[in-house]
């Protein structure tokens, strides 16, 4: 197992009465929350509650319908438009290119979000686990496990100071939730801001604060 620490500060994003609604219904609605550098945090409500919303929202893809939403690294402010700098995604929703093999798709990635400093395309293929078959295989032949794999592994392993991840182990099999947990103590529980949205405890065993979107939802 390769072990990684980063070295930028992490960000902190602050919630000052954030609501988010779509057509005439209101998501959730007066949301005031500080999710502090470093800290870890899981997201929990029952499916269409807004979990995944508040998700992309913290990631800068979505504006709030009122409210605002900063974005602070250190004692500077980020413009909304850097922020995706800072952030690395894994999402059920958020597709891979699957005419690219294992390993073009790894080179791809690096183009725009680089690997934590040290790593390289090989260490990331072993720690995939993944058989050496695969590395030239275009990645619409992979499983859905393996696809899944992919997406963590390359959320874990870019060099952002912030990890979203939405469901991480929907796809995945007993060997590759055992994976998944080894990613998250080597890579993400106190190595920086950790944001899990998830109804499965194993999901966010290990985090701070347990957040429930439906504490604010509109009464």
């Amino acid at each position: 197992m390769f072990l990684r620490s980063l070295i930028t500060p992490s960000l902190q994003i602050e919630l000052q009465k954030v609501s988010k609604r779509y057509r005439f219904e209101w998501i959730f609605k007066g949301l005031n929350y500080t999710f502090l550098s470093n800290a870890s945090y899981a997201i929990v409500g029952h499916n269409g509650s807004g979990k995944s919303t508040l998700l992309q929202m913290l990631s800068g893809y979505l504006s709030p319908s009122a409210g605002k939403i900063t974005f602070k690294k250190g004692d500077k402010l980020l413009d909304i438009n850097d922020v995706y700098k800072d952030v690395s995604f894994c999402s059920p929703y958020i597709e891979l290119i699957e005419e690219l093999s294992l390993e073009e798709s790894i080179h791809f990635h690096q183009r725009f979000k680089p690997l934590q400093k040290g790593f390289s395309t090989t260490e990331v293929l072993d720690l995939l686990n993944l058989p050496k078959s695969a590395r030239h295989k275009a990645v619409q032949f992979f499983s859905s496990g393996m696809k899944q794999r992919l997406k963590l592994a390359l959320s874990f392993l870019s060099d952002t100071s912030v990890l979203l991840l939405d469901e991480p182990t929907i796809t995945l099999d007993a060997e590759g939730i055992v994976w998944y947990r080894n990613l998250l103590a080597n890579y993400a529980l106190g190595k920086r801001t950790l944001i899990i949205a998830s109804n499965v405890s194993a999901d966010y065993e290990g985090c701070d604060t347990l957040l429930n979107v439906l504490d604010y939802k509109k009464k």
